[in-house]
């Protein structure tokens, strides 16, 4: 059987400044890009009873991926955030609010469901409503292996509940900068990444953390030993979700039972890949990466 995994957080539309626009939120984008490598995919969020909202879920279908765990809000809007290009090609991001992910309402059925999941994944955008902290809150409970991908997005974030969320989580992901900020929360620095990292598991009692560096490619870290792996050399057309892919390349390994070097090398070839067509969740099939 397939390994069940489930995301929850924001699902939205990523507009662009050309007018186009892309499905997107990072739960989202890892939960197409789980299903796309093999997975059990499930997302849980909450959508507009808007048009938006029914366009998000004709996709959802298109894609194979399981609605159930959808919720229709008829008094928040789907979520959007307005996306531009800044310098080496690294994406800013404006996300709306309040929108219909921030009001992710408790149901018992999402509990059965994540308790039989062999992953968990959350970003740090979901906490900063009540609503959608208080349900994951209680899913955190019933979760066997729980990955946290921190996003931090001024004024989108707090640090505090982020550290809070870091004792209780099995895997983290973050980039480069944010290592710097929960170094910083914590009143201190790093001279290389993987001291940072290092810092930051023996503080929090993280067991595996990820470090995406961007073109400089990605370092992960446990109790054991660490893998610091280049970057592919690509041609770039936007960063969108690159590290969303990242995150599901590397799960799509590891759940499967294969060794963290498999699983690390997968990552890079999917958020690579992902690095060279426009938006989050191009099409593909798992065999482009027969590794």
């Amino acid at each position: 059987m397939k390994p069940v995994t489930v995301c929850f957080g924001e699902m939205l539309w990523d507009r662009f400044t050309d007018g186009t626009r892309k499905p997107g939120g990072a739960p989202l984008n890892v939960a197409y890009h789980l299903s796309r490598l093999g997975m059990d995919s499930h997302i849980i969020s909450s959508i507009g009873a808007d048009k938006a909202g029914d366009e998000l879920l004709d996709i959802l279908h298109q894609w194979q991926l399981p609605t159930d765990g959808i919720q229709r809000n008829r008094q928040y809007p789907t979520g959007a955030v307005l996306a531009t290009a800044g310098a080496d090609n690294e994406m800013h991001y404006d996300i709306l609010q309040p929108v219909a992910w921030d009001f992710i309402a408790w149901q018992p059925a999402y509990e059965t469901l994540v308790s039989r999941a062999a992953a968990f994944v959350f970003g740090s955008l979901a906490i900063r409503s009540q609503v959608s902290e208080y349900t994951l809150r209680r899913l955190l409970r019933s979760a066997a292996f729980k990955v946290m991908d921190i996003n931090i997005r001024p004024p989108h974030s707090s640090m505090a509940t982020i550290r809070e969320l870091l004792h209780q989580v099995d895997l983290v992901k973050m980039n480069e900068e944010e290592l710097r900020l929960v170094l910083e929360a914590d009143g201190t620095s790093a001279a290389t990444p993987l001291e940072g990292a290092q810092a930051v598991m023996q503080q929090y009692g993280v067991q595996q953390l990820i470090i995406t560096r961007g073109s400089k490619g990605a370092l992960y870290v446990n109790k054991d030993t660490f893998y610091d792996r280049p970057a592919r050399q690509v041609t770039v057309k936007d960063t969108v979700g690159s590290g969303d892919a990242f995150l599901a390349g590397f799960l799509s390994r590891l759940l499967s039972g294969r060794p963290v070097n498999e699983a690390l090398d997968l990552a890079i070839a999917v958020s690579g890949f992902v690095t060279t067509r426009e938006g989050a969740c191009p099409e593909y099939d798992k065999s482009l990466f027969v590794l």
